[in-house]
């Protein structure tokens, strides 16, 4: 990457970050971004102050964090935080970043079970704890768990939970799927692996050569973290319960099937994302198939 010009101001920096995030789909974005971490800046005052003026080591500073995004490194990695569900999370190198679209699993949700009851969540694979996080933000009454198998996204949600006002109702737990889970649960939501592992060298860069791969890869058809979550769920929900769980792209009617087969006679349905993109699968005790 050129060394960047002697560029002193803000508003002149973001322009020049976003210049050299030619691999990026929201360069300005990122820029935006790194000069409100480096400069301590928010939103507005990211506007308002466009024209102030930047001592050369902070300059220094903010060049660094590009050259880290020229190089894919994730920005949520390279700032340690992430906005999901308009909850501020921390993120650590490694573990999953959480997506706007994994929103629609949190939506789904709350379209179906009232707000003040008091709900028990468990949110399987729970990487920064984002799912369970956002949900807890919403029914004020419910309590929740959070498991994964890597114990780095267990202590990180711990953090989170404790950050965000939640570990009085809220636990982390290191388990492989429900292996470490005891008693049943109201709502049970997850974005489990789901990418084909032969499709690794189609991802982008900041996703394959970053991302944690226990939390990307599923086996040779990207599924078999539904086989194991399926074959274990039924005994694990409520009288009543919900399962709302996230995969991939063509993915939608197998897991479909799966979920049809694991509980049977109770209705499934398919969640589309904003873009119209089926996201997720709603699998709802109260509910039954015609």
């Amino acid at each position: 990457m050129p060394n960047a010009p002697h560029l002193l101001r803000v508003d002149a920096l973001v322009r020049w970050a976003a210049k050299e995030f030619t691999n990026s789909t929201t360069p300005l974005l990122d820029a935006r971004v790194l000069a409100k971490f480096a400069f301590n800046l928010d939103d507005v005052s990211l506007i308002a102050q466009g024209d102030r003026a930047v001592d050369e080591e902070a300059a220094q500073y903010f060049r660094r964090l590009v050259e880290r995004r020229v190089r894919a490194e994730p920005v949520a990695y390279i700032v340690g935080r992430r906005e999901f569900w308009s909850l501020d999370l921390e993120l650590s190198p490694g573990i999953l970043v959480p997506r706007a679209d994994s929103e629609t699993l949190v939506e789904a949700v709350l379209a179906r079970r009232a707000h003040a009851l008091p709900h028990r969540i468990l949110d399987l694979g729970c990487g920064s704890g984002a799912l369970l996080s956002a949900l807890l933000a919403e029914f004020p009454n419910a309590r929740g768990l959070a498991v994964d198998i890597d114990p780095e996204a267990v202590a990180l949600t711990s953090r989170n939970l404790a950050r965000l006002g939640f570990e009085g109702r809220a636990q982390a737990l290191q388990s492989d799927w429900f292996a470490e889970v005891s008693g049943a649960f109201d709502i049970i939501v997850s974005n489990p692996p789901y990418i084909r592992t032969v499709d690794r060298s189609v991802l982008a860069c900041e996703v394959a050569e970053y991302e944690n791969p226990i939390a990307l890869f599923a086996g040779p058809d990207g599924l078999d973290a539904y086989r194991r979550i399926l074959a274990a769920a039924p005994p694990c929900l409520a009288p009543g319960g919900l399962v709302v769980a996230e995969f991939g792209e063509g993915q939608a009617e197998n897991v479909k099937h799966m979920a049809e087969g694991a509980f049977p006679g109770v209705k499934t349905a398919i969640e589309k994302d904003l873009s119209g993109r089926p996201r997720a699968v709603v699998i709802d005790l109260l509910e039954t198939r015609d």
